[in-house]
């Protein structure tokens, strides 16, 4: 009996006992996976009709998928599971008869990006899952099922199944009440990425760690038994000392710009004691001062012995061995054995199949385009060509049960023995050093030996398994998020992390990994942005809101969505939120969600965002909601929507025994809310902002400036009375509307003059944009707040911020004359029914504005370089109101385009009207 036949023998033994799958039972996990594989194959033909179907031939796709639990396409199953889960929460946990209610969740998440389990594998981008584990404790309870559709590496379903782990949770920084909801969920994973999705299945598998252990060290030895040779180097040019190599460094050869001779990089250009690259170097024969811009690029023809033709690449020469000998580690340059075994790795024929797909044209794969790597196999050196080839082979012949994770292990040496590998000596380790997010080849690369790449990680793996055993499985789809049919109403809980726009080419940057298993992303519906692939913002947005769409779609009636999402243009974040609320949800909070370690691009780029922004959206508890809004008289649906809203906000919100104000429960943050639901549901908005701040105050409770239920307000009362201070939001003051709310809470902490206000506002409004025409402080003061004179009463705001404030000024009554001196030329922030007044009186100076620009923009064809966005945003609301959608079209096609795509309000009008005119 051979050796793979032992180690089939002993895995099956281990396997074989009988599962029950979908109410199925099966002799064993083999006989399973089969009966849904052929399964499978008869859906073929159908489920191809799906958007989002991957590239592949069909057996490579049957073979990839584990079924029913994972399929790399479209899976058919997910709403038999769906069907069987909630039997299973009836049996297990009983009818739920306490209505759901949840506030959003708003504390500010820090979760690091270096446990075990994020380190598993180097995917770009991927939310810490403890990050996750606090929001599903949060919004779901044991047995609800949860869903991501753009689910990456599955983190979300490690989440799920670690919220039944007592220690994670125990551990974890949340409220006692949330820590009592220990138990499973169940969780729906999707993603257009074949790569993706099945490495989501390689993080949510549950094998046998001890089997792992021993089939993955057996596949290392034969591999070492076979090209073991290839990383012996002479110790000291000593025959009878073999150190074994780590890793090879490898120079491009350029040529000098004054002489035409041929320069080494690294013997010139790299300081070998600095360890740094140099700034300027001679060349080593004219001595000409260079720099790396300076140099030529020499390319080669070298023969493909896959293609059966020559082909162009820049040259690059071995320059540097890095090896262990007696456990110490050396560097070395290469001796002539060291040349010899590589004239003989060059000679040697490749065997085992190995991808050779052509790389096309995109925003990422232009670089390795340039260094002539034309096709996949370029990107590796023949050793890696040759190792890699013999170790899937390996894979493929192992059993069936383990197959997959083992093809999860090993494909993390896809990255780390390509050319894309940067040599780095500054850092720790050679191991995986490419730029996550690039596809950059450097012009210093190593080239590593498989061992330096996988030992490690095995043995990381091993313990992972044995540490964290995932008892349930994640189910797993390969497809377009648009195109996903779970039926109406079935969703517990939406965790999900979107692309981001053009910060990352999630298809060209998996087409390493995807090669190596022959099946590769249908990208013709992958949301992002990408000009090779003509897909711009409005397309990007177009594709959002279809995935939005969805989501609302299958979410139950009163749930939520979070959305975790990291982009450094404003303009992005809109669409987001544009796509979010278009579909139907609406959103109750913003928080943020640190991650504490940058990516290549946040650290490289001077705009990119060191924190993801995370959304928290629901979906109304009345199928019939917008109908509701649409069709109540007096103005009810307003506040059937702000009663709604309310509901569904935070009641307190303290941080270090400190009050804080909940922007949303403000008046105007109300006012804007009720608009946005309007204008993105098609519906006329039936009341002013002079009419809502008076109904507001009028039918809710009001504390510290905001809006509660009766049901709330008592809650906040006595929450309040426990914490002594109350701080106003921090504002970033860049535009006019910001700049009245910075006022705002000055005023609101201590009535004061204008000349006390001046200085200190000269000092916040240094940020305002360029286009933004700001009036000056007395106007925004006039059009906003009141000034108290000396003729009436003094006024309560005044009068309680005197008497708290000067001991001579308490107990004086409002008429008395020492108060009303005190209090004169202060401006206040006014009561409802006056600001109500004001609202009107500043409406018709900001439309008086906009008529004004009508008739500049009738006069010209130039585009507008300046103006109040206030006076914009009354004018489009105005206009909208009208139904004149052409004249918000007309106006925002006059403004810089960053500005309509960067401000919420203003691209809400703007692309809304386009849809109303079939643009």
């Amino acid at each position: 009996m051979t050796n793979n036949e032992q180690l089939s023998f002993e895995v099956t033994k281990a396997d074989n006992t009988p599962v029950v799958c979908l109410g199925m039972t099966f002799e064993s996990e083999e006989a399973r996976r089969e009966y849904f594989r052929d399964e499978l194959r008869k859906k073929l033909p159908e489920l191809k009709k799906i958007e989002g179907f991957p590239i592949g031939e069909d057996e490579d796709i049957i073979a990839l998928s584990d079924p029913p639990y994972y399929t790399a396409c479209p899976n058919p199953w997910i709403n038999d599971f769906i069907e069987e889960w909630e039997k299973e929460k009836v049996t297990k946990y009983g009818p739920n008869l306490e209505e759901y209610h949840r506030e959003p969740f708003a504390a500010d998440v820090s979760e690091g990006k270096t446990s075990q389990i994020y380190l598993a594998h180097s995917y770009h981008t991927k939310v810490p899952h403890k990050a996750i584990m606090r929001y599903l404790l949060h919004y779901t309870n044991p047995g609800d099922i949860i869903l991501d559709g753009f689910s990456g590496t599955g983190m979300t379903g490690v989440a799920a199944a670690l919220c039944n782990n007592r220690n994670e949770v125990v551990n974890l920084e949340i409220k006692e009440s949330e820590k009592k909801l220990l138990g499973e969920r169940k969780v729906i994973l999707n993603d257009l990425s074949t790569a993706a999705s099945f490495i989501s299945n390689g993080y949510n598998n549950n094998i046998d760690p001890e089997i792992f252990l021993k089939v993955s060290t057996d596949i290392l030895k034969k591999i070492n038994d076979e090209f073991g040779w290839m990383f012996e180097t002479y110790h000291e040019n000593s025959e009878k000392q073999i150190g074994k190599i780590n890793y090879t460094v490898w120079s491009d050869v350029f040529s000098c710009p004054n002489c035409n001779n041929e320069i080494v990089f690294y013997n010139e250009g790299f300081n070998q004691e600095t360890l740094k690259v140099n700034d300027e170097f001679n060349c080593p024969s004219c001595q000409f001062n260079l720099n790396k811009k300076k140099l030529d690029r020499i390319y080669e023809y070298q023969y493909d012995e896959l293609l059966d033709k020559n082909f162009e690449q820049i040259k690059k020469v071995p320059v540097m061995i890095n090896y262990t000998y007696k456990k110490k580690v050396y560097n070395k340059s290469l001796d002539s054995h060291d040349l010899e075994v590589m004239r003989k790795i060059e000679e040697m024929p490749i065997s085992s199949w190995v991808p050779t797909y052509k790389v096309p044209k995109g925003e990422k794969t232009s670089e390795p385009l340039k260094y002539g790597i034309t096709h996949i196999h370029h990107f590796y050196s023949k050793r890696a060509l040759l190792i890699l080839g013999k170790m899937f082979e390996l894979v493929q012949n192992t059993n069936e049960n383990y197959k997959h994770y083992l093809l999860y292990t090993f494909e993390q040496a896809v990255m780390g023995l390509s050319k894309i590998a940067r040599y780095v000596p500054t850092h720790f380790s050679q191991v995986n050093q490419y730029l996550s997010g690039t596809l950059y080849v450097a012009s210093l690369s190593v080239d590593p030996t498989i061992d330096y790449i996988l030992v490690n990680k095995v043995n990381r793996l091993y313990k992972l398994l044995k540490e964290y055993q995932l008892k349930q499985h994640s189910i797993i789809s390969t497809q377009s998020l648009s195109s996903l049919k779970i039926r109406e109403n079935s969703v517990d809980y939406i965790f999900t992390d979107p692309p981001f726009g053009a910060n990352l080419m999630y298809s060209e940057l998996n087409l390493l990994w995807e090669s190596w298993k022959k099946v590769l992303t249908n990208n013709q519906s992958e949301a992002i942005m990408n000009k090779v692939q003509g897909k711009n913002l409005v397309s990007y947005q177009g594709l959002m809101e279809e995935c939005f769409k969805v989501y609302y779609h299958v979410l139950k009636p009163g749930r939520w969505i979070t959305v975790e999402f990291s982009n450094s243009k404003a303009s992005v974040w809109n669409s987001i939120q544009e796509a979010l609320q278009r579909a139907g949800f609406i959103i109750a909070n913003v928080a943020a969600l640190n991650k504490k370690q940058g990516s290549f691009n946040a650290i490289m780029s001077t705009t990119a965002v060191k924190q993801d922004l995370v959304i928290s959206a629901f979906k109304p508890k009345m199928d019939n909601f917008k109908e509701i809004v649409r069709n109540t008289v007096s103005n009810e649906g307003v506040w059937t929507f702000v009663s709604q809203y309310l509901e569904n906000l935070v009641i307190f919100n303290a941080t270090k025994g400190e009050a804080q104000v909940i922007a949303e429960r403000t008046p105007r943050i109300l006012f804007d809310r009720m608009v946005a639901y309007h204008v993105q549901n098609g519906l006329p908005v039936p009341i002013s902002s002079a009419e809502f701040q008076v109904g507001v105050t009028q039918r809710f409770p009001m504390r510290d400036g905001m809006a509660f239920l009766e049901s709330q307000v008592a809650e906040y009362d006595k929450k309040r009375t426990l914490v002594k201070e109350f701080t106003q939001m921090s504002l970033f003051v860049s535009d006019e509307n910001s700049s009245i709310e910075w006022i705002r809470q000055q005023l609101m902490k201590k009535p004061q003059t204008r000349q006390d206000l001046h200085p200190q506002f000269m000092k916040e409004i240094q940020n305002i944009a360029k286009h933004e025409q700001l009036p000056e402080l007395d106007d925004l003061l006039a059009q906003n707040f009141l000034r108290y004179e000396g003729e009436e009463t003094v006024p309560d705001q005044i009068a309680s911020y005197l008497r708290r404030n000067f001991h001579d000024m308490r107990g004086l009554e409002n008429t008395d004359s020492r108060l009303k001196a005190k209090a004169m030329n202060r401006w206040y922030v006014p009561d409802p029914n006056k600001q109500a007044d004001l609202e009107k009186l500043r409406e018709k100076t900001l439309l008086r504005e906009f008529d004004h620009y009508i008739e500049e923009l009738g006069n010209s064809k130039k585009k507008l370089k300046q103006f109040r966005t206030e006076a914009i945003r009354a004018g489009f609301k105005k206009a909208w109101s009208e139904k004149n959608y052409e004249k918000i079209v007309t106006v925002g096609d006059r403004l810089p385009e960053q500005v309509i795509q960067e401000d919420d309000k203003l691209l809400m009008y703007y692309d809304n009207a386009q849809v109303r005119l079939d643009m």
